[in-house]
């Protein structure tokens, strides 16, 4: 059992970890350490709250927040300076509510520009999705479509889930890069641990854009958007610097880059990931390249917002346990 496990159980048994249970009344369309903290947590917290979707729309129909990506807080991590290291376990997201939507056509930096001058249909339409939890999966209206139906199985995820940018910048929550952001990834559901850097104190975690599913590459533009219930525990690995966004899961360790070309999205995860197999898992650069040469594995997350995000990967069987 790691570290950062043995000190959340440790909290938890003294009985210094509490559960919260947050009620958003104010959601931000910026990444920034200039807004105040909507709720303030030790490492061990954990939360159960709730996103609207990307248009600002809540699980009752209300219209709460303003498009773009809306986001629930700034969570302030009690002890969080610049940095450390923030661990945000992603403990369960559910969909809560029985419709989704999304884009309808193939966003403009997928496609050969030759076929969407020439051949592609211009009128960008909204598909509406059902979502069905109790069969687990979400399908488009029929009626809004030629083809033949289909349906495909729930995924939830979180689109958006960042720290506060360093120097109080604000980014727009269109955009993904160190701090995480909306780097839509599809593999940010329930059951991973993210890591983030701290580049503010307090660190100020904001989540939302949540998704009933999404494609590799968000290649319309959107998911299926829709609001989620959301809930998650915090932890912090003190004086511990990282350069961008890693995540692990069951089988994987990650790392998520994002720049406008493609290409430096790529240096930036394969970077991160072999300090990561330098620092932690006893390689020295040499081992490392040779280890990454024949075992990485690369995902597309997004090719449409203003930073592209991609995602390196290698397997936890090739590795073992960090030392």
């Amino acid at each position: 059992m790691n570290m950062r496990l043995l000190l959340t159980l440790a909290l938890a048994a003294t009985g210094f970890a509490e559960t919260h249970r947050f009620e958003p009344t104010k959601f931000y369309n910026t990444f920034s350490g200039a807004h105040p903290p909507a709720l303030r947590i030790k490492p061990g917290d954990r939360v159960i709250t709730y996103t609207i979707d990307a248009r600002g729309v809540d699980s009752k129909g209300v219209q709460r927040g303003q498009p773009s990506n809306p986001q629930t807080g700034p969570f302030y991590i009690e002890g969080a300076e610049p940095g450390d290291t923030l661990v945000v376990r992603l403990l369960r997201l559910e969909t809560n509510r029985t419709t989704g939507w999304s884009a309808s056509l193939l966003a403009p930096y997928t496609a050969d520009p030759a076929f969407l001058r020439a051949e592609a249909v211009r009128e960008p339409k909204i598909a509406t999705w059902q979502i069905d939890k109790q069969k687990g999966v979400a399908y488009p209206n029929p009626d809004e479509f030629k083809g033949p139906r289909f349906e495909l199985p729930l995924r939830p995820m979180l689109g958006c889930i960042g720290t506060a940018p360093p120097g109080k910048a604000a980014y727009p929550t269109g955009f993904p890069d160190n701090f995480g952001g909306n780097m839509d990834y599809n593999g940010m559901g329930a059951g991973v641990t993210l890591m983030l850097p701290v580049f503010e104190p307090g660190a100020l975690l904001f989540l939302g854009d949540g998704h009933a599913r999404q494609g590799d590459g968000e290649v319309v533009g959107s998911a299926v958007e829709t609001s989620l219930d959301v809930e998650f525990s915090v932890d912090l690995i003190k004086k511990k610097k990282i350069n961008w966004p890693r995540l692990e899961n069951q089988d994987f360790i990650m790392v998520l880059g994002s720049s406008r070309a493609i290409n430096e999205a790529l240096q930036h995860a394969t970077t991160e990931l072999m300090r990561w197999l330098m620092e932690s898992y006893g390689f020295d650069e040499r081992g490392a390249s040779l280890l990454m040469g024949q075992g990485m594995e690369y995902e597309i997350s997004n090719v449409v917002d203003p930073e592209f995000t991609i995602v390196a990967k290698m397997r936890k069987r090739y590795i073992g346990q960090p030392r």
